[in-house]
C-alpha cells in the first residue's frame, strides 16, 4: 500500500481542512481529485514557507479590517434613522421600507453601509419604531434603530361627503 502524501490546501476543503493547512492523504485523492481541482499542491519546504507568509499577511489584514469595523460599531451605536412613508388608514404603509430604503438613510447621514449587509426578515409595512442588525466586515455587528412615521396622502384617503341640510332664508326685517 502506498503511504499518505502531504497537500497543502489551496481553498478550504469540507471534510478535509482549511486554507493553508498542511493535510495528508492518499496519493489518489491527491493526484485524481484535489490537484486537478486546484484545491491543493504537493508539500514542499518552499510552498510551505510561501504559504505560511500568505496566512501572516491575510490574518494581519484581517485584525486591521476587524479594528476598522469595531470602530465603526461604536459610531453607529446610537444611531437613530427616521423615514416617512405615506400610509392610509390604519397606519399601513403604501409599499413598504425595504433594507435599500435604511441604507439610503443611513448614507445619507454618513455611514456608507451597503443593502445587503442590513438584516431584515421583512419589508417593514406598518408606522413604527424597529431595531435592525447591521453586518459590518470582520464578522462585527452593531444595530441602527429605525423609525418610520406615516404622512397621510390626502388623495389616498377617501373624501368624507357631509351633507348639509338646505339653508333656510332669514326673514328680513
Amino acid at each position: 500500500m502506498a503511504q499518505n502524501v502531504q497537500i497543502i490546501l489551496a481553498r478550504d476543503v469540507a471534510n478535509l481542512g482549511r486554507l493553508g493547512e498542511l493535510v495528508s492523504v492518499r496519493p489518489g485523492y491527491a493526484r485524481n481529485f484535489l490537484i486537478p481541482q486546484s484545491l491543493g499542491l504537493p508539500a514542499s519546504p518552499k510552498r510551505v514557507a510561501q504559504f505560511d507568509h500568505q496566512k501572516r499577511v491575510i490574518e494581519h489584514k484581517r485584525r486591521i479590517l476587524r479594528a476598522e469595523s469595531e470602530q465603526k460599531a461604536k459610531a453607529m451605536a446610537g444611531v437613530t434613522v427616521t423615514i416617512t412613508a405615506k400610509v392610509g388608514e390604519q397606519n399601513k404603509l403604501f409599499g413598504s421600507i425595504t433594507s435599500r430604503d435604511v441604507s439610503k438613510a443611513l448614507n445619507a447621514i454618513g455611514h456608507a453601509i451597503h443593502h445587503k449587509d442590513i438584516k431584515l426578515e421583512e419589508p417593514i409595512r406598518s408606522v413604527g419604531t424597529y431595531t435592525l442588525e447591521v453586518r459590518l466586515e470582520g464578522d462585527v455587528t452593531s444595530s441602527v434603530k429605525v423609525i418610520v412615521i406615516g404622512e397621510i396622502d390626502p388623495d389616498a384617503v377617501p373624501a368624507k361627503v357631509v351633507e348639509e341640510a338646505p339653508a333656510e332664508a332669514a326673514p328680513e326685517a
